[in-house]
């Protein structure tokens, strides 16, 4: 049985990525410090549906700790490792940029530093379409992406050119994945989505930096677990975005919400951020033409899925911290 390690698999899309490995015969070593960033129990409920596989072994340890990554590495022969372990989130990143580059960039490059010792030949670097913040649409692969606007951004990149760099020296096969707004069943709380469909659902004023124009590339979580698993293929090193490859209006988003809940939303408008940008749209062709890729789920039927999903378990998220 082909084993994988897999970095923040309690994480919003690393629960899902290993829930699909899990179900194809894969043996997954899930590891996830379980940080308090957003709400745990969100986290906890993730890992509960992960540990009725029995191919699937959880250790609680953080990507910066190198001791505490030796023996995992020492005890297993993995055939690749893909790294989702992150600190998310653009904003927060100003308040406490430290912490972003420690886990981001020099957690980073402790798995990366474990892979060349243990030679575990394949890696996948989940990054940021964050990245190409202020470049023309749609976003392709070819951009610069040398002026990130926030250290999470920052972080992202220094993560890529670490990839590069083992890649060169040590010839890790490295696919890099650039993510575009993922939402959907148990996401990660502090998101637009997950925070619109409680505040709407509970009659609170919605919290929206500026006016609901601007305009996001929603990938549905389904959806980017599968490219993620794809982007095992060998590549050599390749960066490539993974988006829905289509924008939609944040004002349409939360419409398609008060729809399917049966409710209308009120709203308390904020100053539009300094790190946000107006438009993020994936050009997937890259990911249509090396891996087979392309999104499945459009946001109409992504959003209908979350807010079922949400229903179904209000109870205990109506205590969830957003």
């Amino acid at each position: 049985m082909k084993t994988i390690l897999l970095t923040g698999a309690a994480g919003f899309i690393g629960a899902k990525t290993t829930e699909k490995l899990l179900k194809r015969g894969v043996r997954v070593v899930g590891i996830d410090n379980l940080n308090d960033y957003y709400d745990v129990s969100v986290k906890k409920y993730r890992l509960k549906q992960l540990q009725v596989y029995p191919n699937f072994i959880f250790h609680k340890v953080d990507i910066e700790n190198l001791k505490a990554l030796q023996p995992i590495f020492a005890k297993n022969k993995f055939a690749a490792v893909i790294n989702l372990a992150a600190r998310a989130g653009v904003r927060y990143s100003m308040e406490n940029p430290h912490v972003y580059m420690s886990t981001n960039a020099q957690g980073t490059l402790n798995i990366l530093e474990m892979c060349q010792k243990h030679k575990v030949p394949k890696f996948v670097l989940a990054s940021t379409s964050s990245l190409y913040a202020g470049q023309k649409m749609p976003f392709n692969e070819n951009l610069s992406v040398n002026i990130p606007i926030s250290p999470y951004a920052a972080s992202k990149k220094a993560a890529e050119v670490m990839a590069y760099t083992y890649h060169y020296l040590y010839g890790i096969d490295v696919s890099v994945v650039r993510y575009f707004t993922v939402y959907g069943p148990a996401g990660r709380p502090d998101m637009s989505v997950f925070r619109f469909i409680k505040w709407i659902d509970e009659g609170k004023p919605m919290q929206v930096f500026g006016d609901g124009t601007q305009s996001r590339d929603f990938t549905y979580v389904d959806d980017i677990a599968e490219g993620t698993i794809k982007a095992l293929k060998k590549v050599g090193f390749e960066t490539i975005n993974l988006g829905g490859n289509r924008p939609y209006g944040l004002n349409e988003m939360i419409g398609l919400i008060e729809k399917d809940l049966g409710k209308k939303s009120t709203r308390n408008e904020k100053d539009f951020h300094k790190t946000d940008v107006m438009a993020t749209w994936a050009d997937i062709s890259k990911a249509k033409r090396l891996l087979g890729w392309q999104p499945k789920v459009d946001l109409k039927e992504g959003i209908r899925r979350t807010v079922q999903w949400y229903l179904q378990n209000k109870k205990w998220l109506a205590k969830v911290r957003i």
